[in-house]
């Protein structure tokens, strides 16, 4: 069953006036006061759940998140003059401090903030349960944890707010880059030690299992892989996970919650096809399938670099790579349960040319189309996965390389292949050899573009590969030293928050 967050505004802004009578009661006997409000479980709940609305909205997962980092990535290209200008500049490197997409994922990740904050705040003194209380303030301090992750890896040094504000003038200026990537580790660490393992959780709460994952990826990004090692070692000793055999059941509405997932937002199918948000502002359908489809807008498309990444006969290959085919859509494959052929004419924008042919490749990971004839406008209710089993396998494989233990590295690598849906030939291969150090790191980059295209996962790792020396060839060609290294900082930050200037703005904007 999917797990649909609902919305709760916290007011945090208290007004206060002077009045002559002094037996004036100010207080709206109608409306709850934020000091009773986190008092019993159900208020509790209701609290945490409206952190994860924020995340689940436009802002961030259904919709920004993921453009954001497909944007900054090297895993797509315009999918024709229908991309808006917005996302174009993000995609050829014009963007500046008043990018609508970078600027709608720093206020849903401060919404996170807010809301997580108002939570451990308030809502340490709840009279409830202990373990229930633990595991509550567990959850806010993962959704705060992560929301300074991105901040922290995509923006550097930002504010950072640990208590809620409660008056227009409580500005903080900018923390480092290292503090706000502390802060998130010690959020991720409280996290792991009050939140359930998967089996005891309900369904799309976060969990120990995800809080792990998470401090992993940031203990990458700071370099320290024998520790990140210990943690994504500690998810596959838990035998919480698994992968799945089928690659396309993480990307499908039926098979949500499955084995491999160890982090996931959920959407559903109420309402109608429009944007339209329920009446208390929940935006409980993605706009992926509409974005990406071939019968859709086809904003953004697989690049040519990343076709050319996938293993094929035509490449001097044993086999093709089947992670392409269901990765994609190709004119001629079926679609709507084999039912329907894809046809060039209902595919809009650009061609690519692939192996020496003009063609029209599109995205077929979260697209609706494996089970019905989009037509028009189709919004959707496949949960967005955010961390897989095997992203945990491949990140410990680079943590194996950095230890240096590469048989073991090539071991998890050859996990990932041997889904019984991919069958690839195992490590090493004709292609790509493992005899030193540079051929495993090649194979470890390889196998995770492959398996976690367009998962939101590379634009991060492009940047943490870049400053480690590990790419031998730079992905993106607009890339400007000291420049694109971070999002800059909203205009409308700088303007509103009187503890920054234009000083504070990150380096070339």
């Amino acid at each position: 069953m999917k797990r649909i967050n609902s919305l709760l505004i916290v007011g945090l802004i208290l007004v206060s006036q002077s009045c002559n009578r002094d037996d004036l009661n100010t207080s709206n006997p109608n409306i709850t006061q934020t000091t009773e409000f986190y008092s019993d479980l159900d208020q509790m709940e209701t609290s945490v759940s409206g952190i994860f609305a924020a995340v689940q909205g436009r802002n961030l997962i259904g919709r920004e998140y993921w453009f954001l980092h497909d944007l900054r990535g090297d895993d797509n290209q315009s999918g024709g003059g229908q991309l808006e200008a917005p996302r174009n500049q993000l995609l050829i490197g014009t963007n500046g401090p008043t990018n609508y997409v970078s600027d709608q994922n720093w206020e849903g990740w401060y919404t996170t903030i807010h809301r997580a904050n108002a939570t451990l705040f308030y809502g340490t003194d709840a009279e409830i349960a202990t373990a229930d209380k633990d595991r509550l303030l567990a959850e806010a301090r993962f959704a705060r944890g992560w929301a300074f992750f991105e901040l922290g890896t995509l923006w550097g040094g930002v504010p950072m707010p640990l208590e809620p504000a409660l008056t227009l003038e409580d500005n903080l200026p900018k923390s480092s880059q290292q503090e706000v990537l502390a802060q998130a580790l010690s959020d991720f660490q409280f996290a792991i030690a009050n939140l359930p393992v998967a089996s005891a959780a309900e369904e799309g709460r976060p969990t120990k299992g995800a809080a792990q994952a998470m401090a992993g990826r940031l203990l990458m990004w700071n370099g320290d892989y024998a520790a990140a090692k210990t943690l994504f070692e500690a998810i596959v000793n838990s035998n919480e996970y698994a992968l799945v055999d089928e690659y396309d059941h993480n990307f499908q509405e039926e098979t949500e919650y499955n084995s491999e997932s160890i982090l996931e937002i959920g959407y559903a199918e109420i309402g109608d096809f429009n944007w339209n948000e329920d009446s208390n502002g929940r935006n409980e359908l993605s706009v992926r399938t509409q974005e990406y489809s071939a019968i859709g807008w086809r904003n953004l498309i697989p690049s040519l670099s990343l076709l050319n990444e996938f293993e094929r006969e035509s490449n001097g290959a044993t086999k093709n790579d089947p992670r392409f085919e269901k990765s994609f859509y190709s004119i001629g494959d079926t679609f709507n349960n084999g039912e329907d052929i894809l046809e060039g004419d209902a595919v809009q924008g650009n061609t690519v040319n692939f192996e020496g042919e003009n063609q029209k490749i599109s995205w077929r990971k979260y697209s609706l189309m494996y089970k019905l004839n989009p037509g028009g406008f189709l919004m959707g209710g496949i949960n967005m996965r955010i961390i897989r089993y095997a992203e945990v396998l491949l990140n410990l494989a680079e943590c194996e390389y950095e230890v240096g233990t590469n048989a073991s590295a090539i071991a998890y690598l050859n996990q990932i292949r041997t889904r019984a849906s991919v069958d690839m030939p195992e490590y090493p291969t004709a292609n790509y050899p493992v005899d030193t150090d540079a051929e495993v790191m090649r194979a470890i980059i390889h196998e995770k573009r492959v398996e976690l295209n367009s998962e939101q996962i590379r634009n991060r790792d492009i940047l943490r590969w870049r400053s480690e020396g590990k790419l031998t060839t730079e992905p993106l060609s607009h890339f400007q030293a000291n420049k694109f290294e971070l999002l800059p900082i909203p205009q409308e930050e700088i303007d509103n928050n009187g503890a920054l200037t234009s000083a504070d703005q990150n380096p070339g904007y």
